[in-house]
C-alpha cells in the first residue's frame, strides 16, 4: 500500500470506469491530464510543508536539505508567492481552473475557468453561496459553459499562464480577504475578487445570476461571522 493509499490500478480502474466509451488514444489524453493535476496537487503539498516549515524557523537551507535541492533551488521554487495565504481548498479550485483550461484545450486560464475550479470545490464556501443563490450547481455550469470560448485543437502540455483579467481577479481576492480583516484567502475571497473585475466573463456570468458585488460581500461577512460565532460556542 501506498503513503497515499491509492495505486495504479485504482487510477486506471476510475477512468476506465468515467470513460467506458473512449478509446485508447482518448484514455491516452485523459491520463495525460489527470497526471498533471496529480503533479500541481504534488507541488501544492510540498508549498504547504514548506510555509509551515518557515514559519517555524527552518532556513532555505535546511528546506533544501529536505527536498534534496539546493538552497537557491529551494528558494526560487517555494519563495511565498501570490497564493502563499491561500486555503488548501482554493489552491485545489486553481488547480481545476487550470484543469479546465487543459480539459477545453484553452491557451490559458480565464476568470471564466476560475469560476469553474470553484465550482468543482464543493467544501469551499463560494460554491455554498453560488448554489444557494441559483437553486442548482446545474444552473451555474451552464452559464459558465455558455460563455466559454470554443475549444482548441489541442490541450498544452506543462504550465498554462492566466489571462491579465484572471491575475486581476486574484489580486482582488487578497484585497477582498484584506477588508473583511481576515488572514486568509478563501474560495469566497476568489468569488469577491471574479466580481471585482467587472468587465471579466466571471463578472458577467456573476451579475447574470443575479449577484451584485455588495450583496455578496454582506453575504461573505455573514456566512464567515455566522460559522466563527458557532467555533466559539
Amino acid at each position: 500500500m501506498s503513503p497515499l493509499d491509492i495505486s495504479l490500478a485504482d487510477l486506471i480502474s476510475r477512468l476506465d470506469e468515467e470513460l467506458p466509451e473512449a478509446d485508447e488514444l482518448a484514455r491516452i489524453t485523459e491520463a495525460r491530464l489527470r497526471a498533471q493535476t496529480l503533479s500541481d496537487l504534488g507541488d501544492q503539498l510540498i508549498d504547504h510543508y514548506v510555509s509551515k516549515a518557515k514559519r517555524t524557523g527552518a532556513s532555505w537551507t535546511e528546506i533544501g536539505d529536505a527536498i534534496g535541492v539546493s538552497k537557491q533551488a529551494a528558494q526560487q521554487r517555494h519563495a511565498p508567492g501570490p497564493f502563499e495565504r491561500y486555503t488548501n481548498l482554493n489552491r485545489h479550485s486553481i488547480v481545476l481552473a487550470q484543469e479546465a483550461a487543459r480539459t477545453h484545450k484553452h491557451d490559458s486560464i480565464g476568470t471564466e475557468h476560475l469560476l469553474l475550479g470553484l465550482l468543482g470545490e464543493p467544501r469551499g464556501l463560494a460554491y455554498q453561496v453560488l448554489v444557494a443563490k441559483t437553486g442548482s450547481e446545474q444552473r451555474v455550469r451552464d452559464a459558465i459553459e455558455e460563455a466559454l470560448p470554443p475549444a482548441g485543437e489541442k490541450a498544452l502540455r506543462g504550465h498554462i499562464a492566466f489571462r491579465p483579467e484572471s491575475k486581476e481577479a486574484i489580486e482582488q481576492a487578497r484585497r477582498a480577504a484584506a477588508d473583511l480583516g481576515h488572514d486568509w484567502v478563501g474560495t469566497e475571497h476568489t468569488l469577491l475578487g471574479l466580481i471585482r473585475v467587472e468587465e471579466s466573463p466571471a463578472a458577467r456570468i456573476l451579475r447574470q445570476l443575479g449577484f451584485t458585488p455588495d450583496e455578496l460581500r454582506e453575504t461573505v461577512r455573514a456566512e464567515i461571522d455566522r460559522r466563527l460565532a458557532e467555533l466559539d460556542k
